[in-house]
């Protein structure tokens, strides 16, 4: 259904290779110091490999009893590479006073706090989207700074490839699309926008898409950056979509979710069109170069993700 650009290797075959005690010597991965406490709590038995490094986690598939999975390690905010990070965390509610004191006052107990927001923040996220209807992976708790969770594989057994790495047919890309719209509809209904969504933050099981990477999901209701992240959100899939079908490219799904939301219209069962009647007022030249600005940013964005793709590749 879905070729692939490039190579995984089996998933199933590296584990069985791996604990075959007559090929221990092949087995040389080191366990990563932020694991071992999961391993000592035998939540974790194995660490079988490195699967990818990005700039907000390292991520290991790992053995759970006879399940395999993957282990994100959140790197720390100084390690970070991602961008804006006061964009994203905006409008994200601490219940504890003193907690938002010291967040504010950015004490290290407060740093503290705010590390403990963000990496909690994927959890929730895939708690509350599953129940929304958003396929994500299933989510096993998040312990000191790493979440375990599903590992996605495809019907071979191997790591399911990201979006970028796969290319489809016109129509499955009109299919694989409207799910993908299906799910930003949805994410909004339960109060969230992803914020980075992107063809590196989608998996391709056999099944369809997958969302993934969500500690930067936003607070529809309460983070004024909201729209602009849906937006953007919607053109970088649309954009990818519209490689394989190119009259996607002029569909509107962003400003009818989002209207559909502003007046309180969104249903899990809606039926998007991608038809929105735009302005036809004429155009405020500082409003029209701000945009042009913005998109020159985001096309030097999307570049530095490709670059951080074929690099971890």
């Amino acid at each position: 259904m879905y070729p692939q650009l490039t190579h995984n290797e089996n998933l199933e075959g590296k584990f069985h290779q791996s604990t075959n005690p007559h090929c221990c010597e092949e087995r040389s991965v080191k366990t990563p110091k932020r694991l071992q406490p999961l391993i000592h709590d035998g939540l974790i038995d194995e660490v079988i490999r490195p699967l990818m490094s990005g700039k907000e986690a390292d991520v290991y598939v790992v053995r759970c009893g006879s399940k395999v999975r993957c282990a994100k390690i959140y790197k720390e905010a100084l390690k970070r590479s991602f961008k804006k990070a006061a964009q994203y965390t905006e409008g994200r509610k601490v219940r504890n006073s003193r907690r938002a004191r010291a967040m504010e006052k950015g004490s290290k107990f407060g740093r503290k706090q705010q590390e403990d927001i963000w990496q909690s923040a994927e959890v929730d996220a895939l708690y509350r989207l599953a129940r929304a209807g958003v396929r994500v992976p299933e989510p096993f708790g998040c312990f000191d700074g790493v979440l375990l969770m599903e590992l996605i594989t495809d019907e071979n057994g191997d790591v399911a490839p990201r979006l970028s790495e796969v290319s489809m047919s016109e129509a499955q890309a009109h299919e694989d699309h409207a799910q993908v719209m299906h799910y930003v509809m949805c994410m909004l209904n339960a109060g969230l926008v992803h914020g980075d969504l992107s063809e590196f933050n989608v998996l391709v099981d056999q099944d369809g898409p997958v969302i993934i990477d969500l500690p930067q999901a936003v607070d529809a209701a309460a983070n004024n950056n909201a729209f602009a992240m849906l937006e953007r959100d919607v053109k970088n899939m649309t954009d990818y979509y519209g490689l394989f079908a190119p009259a996607l490219l002029d569909s509107h799904y962003a400003q009818e979710i989002w209207t559909l939301y502003e007046n309180a219209e969104l249903h899990p069962d809606l039926k998007l069109t991608g038809h929105f009647d735009m302005p036809t007022e004429l155009a405020d030249v500082d409003s029209v170069m701000l945009e042009i600005k913005a998109a020159l940013a985001e096309e030097e964005s999307r570049k530095e993700r490709l670059r951080e793709a074929e690099a971890e590749d």
